[in-house]
């Protein structure tokens, strides 16, 4: 499968975009497992060994294909901010049908942290509201992952 990276960009009539940045072959043909989506994350963007947290977005078809990989952040040793905007933006430039968050935890510990939780609840809500539901939220760390949905937290 070919996975395509995108970003937003602003014309010069003020409107936004979706630039395709790079693409790269993966073997996997969906992200329809947490196990699948960690893996992927971390093959493609090493996601358990960054030093500052990262969040990203999979934005995926009804099939769970994956249609773009979107990068929403960076921030620092324990901490990033990641906006519902910005998510569902780029969810509905590519059209998709559903989305996995993902991020990292440079510390090692895959447990969410209250602003996780927070943040994960905010975007499901206004998943459910946009027809475009948060399938879940993955932690990566170099210990392993956690999964929302797995936790049953979703």
């Amino acid at each position: 499968m070919r996975i395509n990276f995108y970003d937003t960009r602003i014309t010069d009539n003020d409107t936004t975009i979706l630039v395709k940045e790079r693409a790269v072959n993966y073997g996997a043909e969906n992200a329809d497992m947490p196990e699948k989506a960690a893996e992927l994350m971390k093959q493609l963007l090493h996601m358990d060994e960054l030093a500052e947290e990262h969040c990203y977005m999979l934005a995926m078809n009804s099939a769970c294909r994956i249609l773009g990989l979107f990068f929403l952040s960076k921030g620092t040793v324990n901490m990033t901010v990641v906006g519902s905007r910005e998510i569902f933006l780029r969810a509905l430039l590519v059209g998709a049908s559903r989305i996995i968050l993902c991020h990292n935890h440079p510390s090692g510990n895959t447990a969410p942290s209250r602003q996780d939780i927070h943040l994960t609840k905010q975007i499901k809500e206004a998943g459910e509201l946009m027809g475009i539901p948060l399938a879940d939220h993955i932690i990566i760390s170099s210990s392993g992952f956690f999964s929302f949905r797995n936790s049953q937290m979703l």
